[in-house]
């Protein structure tokens, strides 16, 4: 069972629509869809909400510290709330997958991912989920961190948006605990 949605991604306007944000756009995507305020908690260095699936209650959290640094707020929260590492699932960007792609893991390393390294740092364990929504990878000659922190285009961006649509429609069965059924459906595609 989840019990707290962690999305990466890093705080301020300009970053906002930026890939490596995809994180934070489906968390915003999903309070929206479920009519959650957000409140800052500066004892956690995170915006946070809840919401309610089935009578149980699912904290997001959308780190304040930017992205190299998410694992501290993750893991404060983690802490305070006890929470298991299996009751947390992170959604991040991801370059590895074509843009839209979206795909569901439990475990692993952070393939060069640093909000992903930092939260394994930080936990002193990798066995959390993690949602993957593919951004793809930048054309030859362009620096990752230029492309990751770039707006995608008109196409992209309605991709990411097409996975985070995606991702959303099977948050209930991934909180409720059809983990493995989810990832059957989505890493077959």
């Amino acid at each position: 069972m989840i019990k707290l949605i962690v999305g990466l991604g890093n705080p301020g306007q300009q970053y906002e629509k930026t890939r490596h944000n995809a994180g934070f756009l489906f968390l915003d995507s999903l309070a929206l869809d479920y009519r959650c305020a957000w409140s800052n908690k500066s004892e956690f260095q995170s915006i946070m909400s809840a919401l309610s699936l089935d009578g149980e209650r699912v904290i997001l959290l959308k780190p304040q510290s930017f992205m190299n640094r998410s694992g501290g707020a993750v893991g404060k929260v983690a802490r305070y709330y006890k929470f298991a590492p299996q009751e947390i699932l992170v959604v991040h960007d991801e370059l590895d997958f074509d843009t839209g792609v979206v795909k569901l893991k439990m475990d692993g390393g952070h393939a060069g991912h640093n909000g992903l390294r930092d939260i394994i740092s930080q936990l002193g364990v990798k066995d959390f989920y993690r949602l993957r929504l593919g951004i793809g990878r930048p054309k030859p000659g362009m620096a990752v961190a230029d492309y990751v922190l770039s707006v995608p285009g008109k196409s992209d961006s309605q991709l990411i948006y097409s996975a985070i649509d995606q991702g959303k429609s099977y948050m209930h069965q991934i909180v409720c605990g059809d983990v493995q059924l989810v990832m059957n459906k989505l890493n077959s595609v």
